[in-house]
């Protein structure tokens, strides 16, 4: 048995919003081996979409510890050589944070001792493909939620020249929960909201508008509306329109709510899931949930839900209210990573775990980050990046970049409390308002 399946391992989590805290830390669980000891420290990146106390304690996840923290400030922690090492990082950011990071950890630890670094996605991969895929090249491996995010993956790095071999599949690391037994007595119908699908105010108003109809249509159903995060509070993407602020003065039907709280116990009384797009509908599925992926805003891969094309899930509205209950196609759901009853679900990180003990059980050291981007391959794209993060085209933090030997002092704290709240205010009333506008 290789040491490092019975050792006590070390694990960090870098993330810059609730979702990906949420993938990151789980994640890191499932990828150390049952029988380790681990520690898991977790760093939050501080940014817009920084998240929340509730947020986090919706999230359900624990760690060890949990700091927030500027890129340098982390960069600089991984590479104090007085610190106890950490073993594994997962990179849980959006995909510029990543490539930001690799580098800036390439500086900081040089040809030296490093952990297993490993980055992936939260959810879908139904946008920037190719950009959010070579963002993250240079992980020791890149986490694929299914075998045809794995094709899709090795596709694109091979035919950029650049090396697959740290594509590794996985699955969505928070599947789970019972399977569907029946329908709940009232039958409960949930729709899963999205920050930012779809985009603007006659769309959401639109689905807002035929979920209501839909209670007021069947009263002997509940409706739920999900949420992911209440005004004020940022996701992974940006909310300017919140749907609480779209029901006022809609008048609902008493058998119409607004809920928070984990998916994961919102599916325990769900006898439908519907969504445009949502990654929820892939929980749905894989505990055998009915589950509808909405047709009436078109199927368009602005909105996400041309990925399940061939699913057999794809209704619109007119269909449900006139009681149509969809039936996923089962080999659909096999090349999704979604294995609704299956005990393959059991055994989806194996392979990841064995790379992460063959990696760490190697003489020496690893060898130092290599990305496909770089100042050679890049010269006008990867610069701008790494400046975003106060990092110059080596890698190393610019001149000026925020002190990591001292935590921000009373003044600073309520200054930036006071930009971010400006900022979520900008987002949310301002920048609807001038759009507004500029359509008139």
């Amino acid at each position: 048995m290789p040491a490092s399946a019975t050792k006590s391992l070390r694990v960090a989590v870098l993330a810059d919003s609730d979702t990906r805290w949420k993938w990151g830390a789980l994640t890191a669980q499932r990828l150390t081996p049952a029988g380790a000891g681990v520690r898991l420290d977790g760093y939050l990146l501080r940014g817009r979409a920084t998240p929340t106390a509730r947020q986090l304690q919706e999230v359900g996840v624990r760690a060890d510890s949990l700091s927030e923290v500027t890129g340098v400030q982390f960069l600089r922690a991984m590479g104090d050589s007085t610190r106890e090492p950490y073993d594994i990082l997962v990179l849980a950011l959006v995909g510029g944070g990543v490539q930001a990071m690799l580098h800036g950890l390439r500086n900081a630890w040089g040809s030296g001792s490093r952990p297993v670094v490993v980055t992936g996605y939260v959810g879908v991969v139904y946008e920037k493909l190719a950009d959010g895929l070579l963002l993250r090249h240079g992980a020791d491996l890149v986490l694929a939620n299914s075998a045809d995010d794995a094709d899709r993956f090795r596709a694109v790095y091979e035919g950029v020249g650049a090396d697959a071999s740290a594509v590794t599949e996985v699955a969505l690391p928070f599947l789970g929960g019972e399977p569907y037994a029946g329908e709940h007595d009232p039958y409960t119908v949930v729709f899963a909201a999205q920050p930012s699908v779809p985009d603007n105010r006659r769309d959401r108003a639109y689905l807002l508008n035929r979920l209501i109809g839909h209670a007021r249509l069947h009263p002997e159903r509940e409706v739920l509306l999900k949420l992911r995060s209440k005004p004020g509070e940022h996701t992974t993407h940006i909310e300017e329109l919140p749907y609480q602020k779209l029901v006022q003065g809609m008048n609902p039907p008493a058998n119409f709510r607004l809920v928070y709280g984990h998916m994961g116990e919102v599916l325990d009384r769900t006898d439908l899931l519907v969504t445009v797009s949502s990654t929820a509908a892939l929980e749905a599925l894989h505990r055998r949930i009915p589950t509808v992926v909405l047709t009436d805003l078109g199927v368009r891969e602005v909105l996400g839900n041309h990925h399940f094309t061939g699913s057999g899930c794809l209704a619109s509205w007119d269909r449900l209210d006139a009681g149509h209950r969809p039936a996923a196609d089962p080999r659909w759901l096999a090349r999704q990573g979604v294995c609704a009853g299956g005990a393959s679900y059991e055994t989806a990180f194996d392979a990841a775990r064995e790379r992460i003990a063959g990696l760490l059980d190697r003489p020496g050291h690893l060898p130092p980050l290599n990305p496909y981007y770089t100042p050679e391959t890049a010269p006008g794209y990867l610069p701008g990046i790494l400046a975003r993060h106060h990092l110059g085209p080596d890698g190393a933090p610019l001149p000026g970049a925020p002190a990591a030997d001292r935590e921000p002092g009373p003044v600073r704290q309520i200054v930036r409390r006071a930009a971010r709240g400006a900022y979520r205010h900008g987002v949310q009333r301002v920048a609807p308002v001038i759009r507004r506008m500029g359509e008139l």
